[in-house]
C-alpha cells in the first residue's frame, strides 16, 4: 500500500528540521521512495514556506539555534567537532588534497561540519589526532594515513580498527586477513592503472621500459608491485626494471618489505631495485630503455629535465608516461600521464561515510571495499617507436 503523500512530507520535514540540511538523494533512501519524487516533494513544501531548497539539499526555514542562557555542550562549542566529521590527511599530500576536495564537496552540500586535521610527517601523527576529534565528538572519520612503510602501517591497524564511529579509509587498501581488512575502503585500483601506462607503451612498440617510482606510500608499493607482475607477464618486454624515482623516495627508517621480492626478480632476472641517487639517462643507455614509466608528478618533471640536460629528449629519444596527474600537464613538455580519479575517490568515500550515519535501511550493511579505475591523459611524452635504419 503506498504511502500517503502527506504523511511522506511530514517524514521529509521531521527529517530535516531534526538534522538541519538533508541530501534530496539521502531522503530518497531513507524513504524508500525515487529522486524524482522526493524533489517534486521538496519543491512543494518550499512553495508552502515549509522548507528551503538547495542545490540538491533541503534544509529547514530556520537554522535551530540553542537559547543563549544555556550553555552548548560538550563538543558543540564553536569550534569543537562535535556532529562534525573527521577528516585526517597528511602534510603537503597535492594528490590527497585533490581527494580532500572531494569529500568536502559531498559533506558541504549534506550540510555536515567537518573537522579537517593535517598529521604531520612524522610517524603515528594520525592516531593523536583522531583521538582528540574523537574526544570533540566527532561522529565518523574519513582518513588517509600516510604509511610511509609497511611497519608503520601495521602499528595503525589495531587502533583504527577500534574506533566506535563510522570510519572509510581513502585511497589506502589494508593488507588482506589484517585487522583492517573489514573496514570500509574507497581507493584507486593502481594495478589498472599501471596496466594503462605499459600497455600504451607497448602499443607504440616500446620493449625496453623502466619504471622510475616511489617507495614511501601505499600507492608506490603498488605501482611497483603491479608493474612488476605485469612487465614479467609480458613476453613482447625483452627487458624493464624498477628503480627509486628520487633518493628521497624511500620507506623511511624502520622494518620493511622490499617492494621488489625475490619471487618477482626470479621470475624476471632483468628486474633491478636500485636504492641510490637515479641517474636515469644512463640507466636508460645501459639497458637500451626507450620508455619510462615515472611515479610521481613532481619526480616525473624534474627526471625529464635532468634528461634533457644529458642530451635526452622526451620523446624524441624516451617515451615518457607519468603516474597521478597532479602536476604532470604543467612541465615544458607535457606528460602523458595515468590520472587516478583523486576526487571522485573523495567524494565516493563521503557518501559512503554519509550512508554509514544516515540510519537508513542497509546503513550497517556488509563492509565495502570500492576501487575506482584511473584513466590515461595523453600529451605526447609517449611516440611510437622508430625502428633501427639496417
Amino acid at each position: 500500500m503506498r504511502e500517503p503523500v502527506e504523511l511522506r512530507r511530514q517524514r521529509i520535514l521531521s527529517v530535516v528540521e531534526s538534522r538541519g540540511a538533508v541530501k534530496v538523494s539521502m531522503l530518497a533512501a531513507e524513504l524508500d521512495v525515487s529522486v524524482v519524487t522526493i524533489r517534486r516533494d521538496v519543491e512543494e513544501l518550499t512553495r508552502a514556506g515549509r522548507l528551503r531548497r538547495g542545490h540538491g539539499v533541503a534544509r529547514p526555514v530556520r537554522e535551530a539555534q540553542p537559547p543563549a542562557a544555556v550553555p552548548a555542550p560538550r563538543g558543540e562549542e564553536p569550534g569543537g567537532d562535535g556532529g562534525a566529521v573527521a577528516l585526517v590527511v597528511p602534510e603537503r599530500h597535492s594528490y590527497l588534497y585533490e581527494t580532500l576536495h572531494g569529500a568536502r564537496t559531498v559533506l558541504e552540500e549534506s550540510g555536515i561540519r567537518i573537522a579537517l586535521h593535517i598529521a604531520p610527517q612524522s610517524a603515528g601523527a594520525e592516531r593523536p589526532l583522531v583521538e582528540r576529534a574523537l574526544a570533540d565528538g566527532a561522529r565518523g572519520l574519513l582518513i588517509a594515513p600516510r604509511w610511509r612503510n609497511t611497519r608503520s602501517e601495521e602499528l595503525d591497524y589495531g587502533w583504527l580498527a577500534d574506533l566506535g564511529v563510522p570510519t572509510v579509509l581513502m585511497e589506502r587498501r589494508p593488507r588482506p586477513g589484517s585487522a583492517l581488512h573489514a573496514l570500509d575502503s574507497v581507493c584507486s585500483d593502481h594495478w589498472y592503472g599501471t596496466h594503462l601506462a605499459v600497455e600504451h607503451l607497448v602499443s607504440l612498440g616500446h620493449r625496453r621500459i623502466v619504471l622510475a617510482a616511489r617507495d614511501d606510500s601505499p600507492t608506490a608499493r603498488s605501482i611497483r608491485a603491479a608493474f612488476t607482475e605485469i612487465a614479467a607477464a609480458r613476453p613482447e618486454l625483452e627487458d624493464w626494471s624498477v628503480v627509486l624515482s628520487s633518493p628521497q623516495a624511500v620507506p623511511g627508517p624502520g622494518p620493511d618489505s622490499p617492494a621488489v621480492g625475490a619471487a618477482a626478480a626470479e621470475a624476471a632476472p632483468s628486474a633491478t631495485e636500485d636504492c641510490t641517487a637515479l641517474d636515469l639517462a644512463a640507466l636508460l643507455r645501459e639497458r637500451g630503455a626507450t620508455a619510462a614509466v615515472l611515479h610521481g608528478d613532481v619526480d616525473a618533471l624534474m627526471l625529464v629535465q635532468r634528461l634533457a640536460e644529458s642530451g635526452v629528449e622526451v620523446p624524441r629519444d624516451c617515451s615518457v608516461v607519468a603516474y597521478d596527474d597532479v602536476v604532470a600537464a604543467l612541465g615544458s613538455t607535457p606528460l602523458t600521464a595515468v590520472a587516478p580519479p583523486k576526487a571522485e575517490i573523495g567524494r565516493a568515500a563521503a557518501e559512503l561515510l554519509l550512508h554509514r550515519l544516515s540510519g537508513a535501511v542497509g546503513a550497517s550493511g556488509p563492509v565495502r571495499r570500492t576501487e575506482l579505475l584511473p584513466t590515461l591523459k595523453v600529451r605526447g611524452s609517449a611516440q611510437a617507436l622508430t625502428p633501427p635504419i639496417e
